[in-house]
């Protein structure tokens, strides 16, 4: 009975959409998982339910934010307050910082005002947890481990601030918003090299070696997003011009790059490595899902329109995401989640992230 009402919910959804819209809102769902939940209320909105019956931004705030009371220390310098990366179970909280709060703000599109009650029997507002971002953070241009965590940062900012934004932190540190993302976009253009000049010179395809923007985790998509979100204004649109379009082109130019690397990977697991089947699919999930979502924020956020080559595109790529949810279901992994849980606990939390991922980027281009 759950199961047919959960359906019902994306009658209108093509079959894979209607299996990751389940698989998100089933699995994202365990209050002892916050990192699900951002995921859920990232793909499926702000009234995002817990298991347990509450909302799901309620548990992530009531039952994980800390108070930081000492004048620095806590989640960043001066931040009053913060996540844990990880539970000592190793369950994430907020691996990526600022993660949630960025599910809440930029993704669900929750009101600043919107208050929630703290684990300490006081509240706190997403405005309170936005200044204390801004407290919390330091720009560290020359540090590849920043550039690697800092693309939820960017993109909570870019939704919130404003070109001109700036700022002194509790500990005197000065913030330049307009240099911070200036910076971005010169380490997005460095770490995309390999994969501009594959484009250039029409290579059929760019080897991911962990080189670059392959480094960062979801393949740096999540960096992408954070970086041109700050285009969403038009000021900073017309000031980026050729190279915004750039680091357009060069998110098309992956879809056609990486598909042939996933596909003679899952070819490998049919003829003599079946034992990790599932992982290239999850991983072929995770690829396809992340690029429709980022190609939906430029439509969303920066009024990009696709022209008709790119717009095939997009269709090719719902057609690949296609497949490989199919082969997911055909490998009965949506129905063994528990025993994944148990033997490959990094697959159970990509078949959860990654499935809301795919769910919300596949919804953003589905012809209801």
């Amino acid at each position: 009975m759950l199961f047919a009402l959960l359906l019902s919910a994306t009658l209108n959804a093509s079959p894979a959409e209607q299996a990751l819209h389940t698989q998100c809102l089933i699995w994202a769902a365990d209050p002892k998982n916050p990192w699900g939940l951002a995921h859920g209320i990232k793909a499926l909105g702000p009234n995002f339910t817990a298991s347990d019956g509450r909302k799901a931004s309620e548990v992530i705030v009531h039952d994980f934010l800390l108070r930081n009371q000492l004048p620095d220390g806590g989640a960043g310098p001066g931040a009053p307050y913060g996540f844990l990366r990880y539970a000592p179970d190793k369950t994430p909280i907020e691996p990526h910082s600022n993660l949630n709060t960025k599910a809440m703000v930029a993704d669900a599109k929750m009101p600043l005002s919107t208050k929630f009650k703290t684990s300490w029997g006081g509240t706190v507002t997403l405005q309170q947890l936005v200044d204390s971002v801004k407290a919390g953070f330091r720009h560290v241009p020359q540090s590849p481990q920043y550039w690697q965590d800092v693309g939820w940062t960017l993109s909570l900012l870019a939704f919130t601030q404003k070109p001109g934004a700036k700022w002194t932190t509790p500990d005197g540190t000065k913030i330049d918003l307009d240099q911070v993302f200036e910076d971005a976009l010169t380490e997005l253009e460095l770490e995309n090299a390999d994969l501009k000049a594959g484009m250039e010179q029409h290579l059929p395809q760019v080897p991911k070696r962990k080189q670059g923007i392959y480094a960062h985790s979801c393949g740096g998509l999540h960096f992408v997003q954070g970086v041109l979100a700050w285009a969403r204004h038009p000021a900073i649109r017309k000031k980026w011009g050729a190279r915004l379009d750039a680091q357009i082109a060069i998110i098309f130019y992956r879809l056609d790059s990486e598909r042939p690397q996933y596909d003679a990977a899952y070819q490998q697991t049919l003829s003599s490595m079946p034992q990790y089947k599932l992982q290239i699919l999850v991983q072929m999930v995770k690829f396809y899902g992340h690029w429709l979502e980022t190609v939906a924020h430029f439509r969303d956020d920066l009024g990009w329109k696709p022209n008709e080559q790119q717009q095939i595109s997009i269709n090719r790529a719902m057609a690949y995401l296609d497949f490989a949810v199919r082969g997911l279901d055909e490998a009965k992994a949506f129905n063994a989640m528990p025993q994944i849980a148990a033997s490959q606990p990094q697959v159970y939390l990509d078949l959860i992230g990654d499935s809301c991922h795919a769910a919300h980027g596949l919804e953003a281009f589905s012809t209801k």
